[in-house]
């Protein structure tokens, strides 16, 4: 449905291939708006340590985020990553060149091209091994499709170009590092280090490319403080005959000069990896959603390729990239790596919990969170000071908890940021002073709803609500984020009761039904208030602001009644987009006056995400176009020639009443432009990932349980979901599932139950099922 290319399924994972040939085809240059018009087109792929990005020019960039935001080789303007290979008749090259035909396709965690001539095919691919390596696999494949002997000279290049980045708003984006010296390995060359000698974080990494496996290789470099990196070797390709070499680029992680990282040997390591990935990829089916089947997997992959080992503050960060980390260098706000890790509690907990941890990490003993750990991994509350972000760690620690039942997680200290100078505490005792803070310190405004500070979900509600700045952050008040307060706490306390702390369960449950109540005082008749300001009329009284609309239904705020005539005015008022319920609507805009482009409404992942689960047991129907309009294949469809929405995304899309419909926001006048960077926003994988899971009714209740209803497919590592609700959790530890039919099932090792909501076979270690059917 593109008309850059195509999906097809290539090592059995979906993979796409790019057939556009961008300097004949217009559509293919776009405008990234503060920055030269360009036709390069990009994606992110990775393990849990090291990006890669893979463009539709043959070249790639790597991003490491262990000590910092920095690319170990910046992948703009020029690129670098080139397999080269000269015969007789002239050469073959990867990097793209204008009307020579080629084949490019992005994978999971690899990117591949392939070029031939009239004797030789050469197929490279550059794979992202599984597990932490910090460095890429670089797959040459020869082969000689005439009867006789080819001698052939192949030249791997990489260029070492690193570069720090932290907080660049204007100019240049990243700050080149120079590189001391380039030595001589065995079978490659070694460059650093990356920062001054008495670093401890980068003093002592180096660059390296090198040839895995036999053979006589000769290494040359140009350039002093940036230089570019080459490995050239004869090779005799047999009459009809194939050869594979390998190579590495990336950090030097120690291995033996010589020797192949992985013990079995590198080809054995590239089919290790993408079985591996192969076993680790949900997979889904539904026939409401079609695409869930290749677009399930491919979301899980780049999600979890967004990962990266954090050296100073322990566990993995889940930066939600795009432009904020690789324009402008910063890891924010700390609500995102939260929510994008919601998803993984049902694909890879493991790296959940290790994301819960980080971002715990990040705050003060106090019990707040930075609005952001900036490039150097320092926090900072820069212009925002959001009111929202312990109820996302509240959230996805009792998301972890009630599909795990890992309690003894939570008995593990975790530090707090070394600014700070203070003892680690026990995640439990951080998660509660966090709730502490967000009760006592965030507090309540006179109307009794959780106080806005100069932002809450939206980092520039203050700005749209026409309120002097001063005095709204004084006295302002969020009816959002008190209904998702009043969703999120009772869950948190379910928790609490789990680990005796029952003091706090029982204020955490009294807070929130004080919450619900204020907010179910703010229905209007039409739909709920958005804010309430001092000395004006409540935010949202005359205009639909969505993002507070699902939280008042899933806290419980809206009556039924209430919950279907919102979503019918949702269905009408904001579903106006191919892509996607925009985000607010204003009447008044029917009745000739020009809107403004806020009132257009962009399209947000992850309001468009709260918005199909509140809906999904009210409003099926409504749920399921609202996910179909969320996919790839409906971005596609809508806008073919854009390639933001094709493989990834930015965190929002403009509306179709924007002058640059299915591209992305820019606000060129302060230097801040999610169209410079539009795609590798982790909202555009992990929102369609949660949202698929919440229509199968997959999600935590506020007594501790599992929720499970099924109505669709979905199989991981942890979790099987059947569409007539049956299903089966995976879990070491003791945990509660509660069924489509109201019956809970309870037990740890594999449990399994049937359409009943029954345990079935002997399946799970200690097992037992109680409850009736509900009437």
């Amino acid at each position: 449905m593109s008309n850059l290319g195509h999906w097809v399924t290539s090592e059995s994972l979906p993979v796409f291939r790019y057939t556009a040939d961008q300097d004949y085809y217009p559509p293919a240059r776009w405008d990234p708006l503060l920055d030269a018009a360009t036709t390069r087109h990009w994606v992110h792929l990775g393990n849990r340590r090291i990006t890669l990005v893979a463009d539709n020019e043959g070249l790639s960039g790597l991003w490491d985020e262990y000590t910092g935001c920095r690319w170990l080789t910046e992948p703009s303007p020029h690129g670098t990553g080139i397999t080269r290979v000269t015969t007789t008749d002239g050469t073959l090259s990867t990097a793209y060149a204008a009307g020579v035909p080629d084949s490019r396709e992005f994978g999971p965690t690899f990117s591949r091209v392939t070029v031939a001539d009239d004797g030789v095919t050469l197929s490279r691919t550059v794979l992202c091994p599984e597990g932490e390596q910090p460095w890429v696999l670089i797959r040459v494949r020869l082969t000689n499709t005439t009867d006789a002997t080819c001698r052939l000279t192949v030249q791997e290049e990489w260029a070492a170009w690193p570069a720090s980045i932290d907080l660049a708003f204007a100019g240049r984006t990243a700050e080149p590092v120079a590189v001391a010296a380039v030595e001589p390995v065995d079978g490659g060359l070694r460059a650093g280090p990356l920062g001054a000698p008495d670093d401890p974080a980068t003093g002592g990494e180096y660059l390296i490319l090198q040839r895995l496996g036999d053979g006589p290789v000769h290494a040359g470099w140009t350039g002093a403080a940036r230089p570019v990196l080459t490995l050239d070797q004869s090779v005799d390709l047999p009459p009809r005959g194939e050869v594979t070499l390998h190579f590495r680029f990336g950090l030097d992680d120690g291995s033996p000069p010589g020797e192949a990282p992985d013990a079995a040997g590198p080809e054995a390591l590239y089919a290790a990896s993408l079985a591996t990935l192969r076993g680790r990829l949900p997979t889904a089916h539904a026939p409401f959603a079609p695409q869930a089947a290749m677009e399930i997997p491919w979301h899980a992959a780049l999600l979890t390729g967004g990962a990266c080992r954090d050296g100073v503050l322990g566990g993995h960060t889940l930066n939600q990239g795009s432009a904020y980390a690789f324009r402008h260098g910063f890891n924010g706000a700390a609500r995102d790596p939260l929510q994008h890790a919601l998803p993984l509690v049902y694909l890879e907990p493991d790296l959940a919990l290790s994301v819960l941890r980080n971002t715990c990490a990040w705050g003060s003993p106090d019990g707040d969170l930075p609005y952001m750990i900036t490039g150097g991994k320092q926090p900072l509350n820069g212009p925002f000071r959001p009111s929202d972000q312990n109820l996302w760690a509240l959230w996805l620690a009792a998301e972890y908890a009630a599909a795990t039942g890992d309690l003894a997680a939570f008995a593990e200290p975790v530090s707090y940021h070394p600014v700070h100078s203070s003892e680690p505490v026990p995640l439990a005792e951080n998660l509660r002073r966090q709730y502490h803070f967000f009760r006592d310190v965030i507090g309540r405004g006179r109307n009794g709803h959780v106080r806005i500070r100069n932002s809450d979900w939206n980092d520039l509600v203050i700005a749209e609500c026409g309120v002097p700045h001063d005095r709204m952050i004084e006295e302002g008040e969020s009816v959002l984020n008190s209904a998702m307060a009043a969703w999120v706490l009772p869950v948190y306390a379910a928790l609490a009761d789990q680990l005796d702390d029952h003091a706090t369960a029982a204020d955490a449950r009294r807070f929130a039904e004080e919450l619900r109540t204020a907010v179910a005082s703010d229905w209007n008749g039409r739909w709920f208030r958005r804010a309430h300001a001092p000395g004006t009329r409540p935010i949202g009284d005359d205009d639909l602001w969505l993002e507070v609309q699902p939280w008042a239904i899933l806290c419980g705020a809206a009556t039924t009644e209430q919950s279907r005539q919102l979503l019918d005015t949702i269905d009408t008022a904001l579903r106006t987009s191919p892509i996607g319920a925009v985000w607010r609507w204003s009447p008044t805009a029917r009745h000739g006056r020009r809107t403004t482009e806020a009132e257009r409404g962009a399209i947000w992942y992850a309001l468009n995400m709260t918005l199909i689960w509140a809906a999904a047991e009210i409003r099926p129907e409504l749920a399921r176009d609202e996910w179909r309009r969320m996919s790839l294949a409906a971005h596609a469809t809508a806008y073919p020639d854009v390639w933001e929405g094709t493989l990834s995304g930015p965190d929002a899309f403009a509306s179709p009443l924007s002058d640059h419909p299915g591209r992305t926001w820019s606000l060129p006048d302060l230097g801040l432009s999610m169209q410079a960077y539009p795609v590798a926003n982790l909202h555009s994988h992990a929102q369609p990932l949660l949202a698929y899971l919440r229509l199968l009714g997959v999600e935590p209740t506020a007594s501790g349980e599992l929720s499970v209803r099924g109505g669709g497919r979905f199989t991981s590592r942890v979790l099987t979901v059947q569409p007539d609700g049956s299903g089966t959790v995976r879990a070491a530890h003791k945990i509660r599932v509660r069924t489509r039919t109201g019956r809970i099932v309870t037990g740890q090792g594999v449990l399994t139950w049937d359409t009943a909501g029954g345990q079935t076979a002997d399946r799970c270690d200690r097992a037992t099922h109680h409850g009736a059917e509900p009437p």
